[in-house]
């Protein structure tokens, strides 16, 4: 009933795009692996696919806020297509999504992290963990605020649970976007009370 279309141009396509949007995608791609300069880092290194900028931006903002779930087809398949990221991941053996909070689940009907983490989880066969890290409570999304004011929004919104089946794992968190880093560097902070040997943070886009 609903067949699977290309996210850039909407024509059938099983792949989630087709050949020749996929062309004009991949020149945009960067495949970055960096250590982030925050003040108070709690992972150790990010994993970015695209820049958030142009087109790319338009389809994040579309898969996001505009009901467009199938295009977590899309992006999974450039996350895998690099062969120095393919080869990253498979040295994880956790992914956990960022968590959105219940009401923001019921409002979107889909938390987009996690589609691209459960797709992920298959093709790499790493275990999914989506009972650890919790969203306690719905805030001001953070695209609306500051830097300064997203580290406060943030904060104390997260809490671990089953702490201990995290602990000595290497877990890859996932996330959609990458701007200051507060989102994922909170989650991070929380995850880090299991004790897991190590937090790395994958986006599809870095600001």
């Amino acid at each position: 009933m609903f067949p699977q279309v290309c996210s850039v141009c909407g024509k059938l396509n099983k792949e989630g795009i087709c050949i020749k949007c996929r062309n004009m995608i991949e020149k945009l791609a960067i495949f970055q692996i960096t250590k982030e300069n925050l003040q108070q880092p709690y992972f150790q290194e990010l994993i970015s696919i695209f820049p958030y900028e142009g087109m790319i931006r338009q389809l994040l903002l579309a898969y996001k806020f505009h009901e467009k779930s199938y295009m977590y087809v899309c992006f999974v398949n450039f996350i895998l297509k690099n062969k120095k990221i393919f080869e990253k991941l498979q040295s994880y053996d956790t992914i956990i999504p960022v968590p959105i909070s219940k009401k923001r689940m019921k409002e979107r009907g889909y938390n987009q992290s996690l589609l691209i983490a459960k797709k992920l989880s298959i093709d790499l066969k790493i275990q999914l963990q989506v009972n650890c890290l919790l969203k306690t409570r719905n805030i001001i999304e953070q695209s609306k605020l500051n830097k300064e004011q997203r580290k406060d929004n943030i904060r104390n919104v997260y809490e671990l649970q089953n702490g201990e089946i995290l602990k000595n794992r290497r877990i890859l968190l996932i996330d959609d976007i990458y701007t200051t880093g507060s989102t994922v560097n909170e989650c991070a902070k929380i995850l880090q009370q299991a004790q897991p040997e190590k937090i790395d943070v994958l986006v599809v886009a870095k600001d």
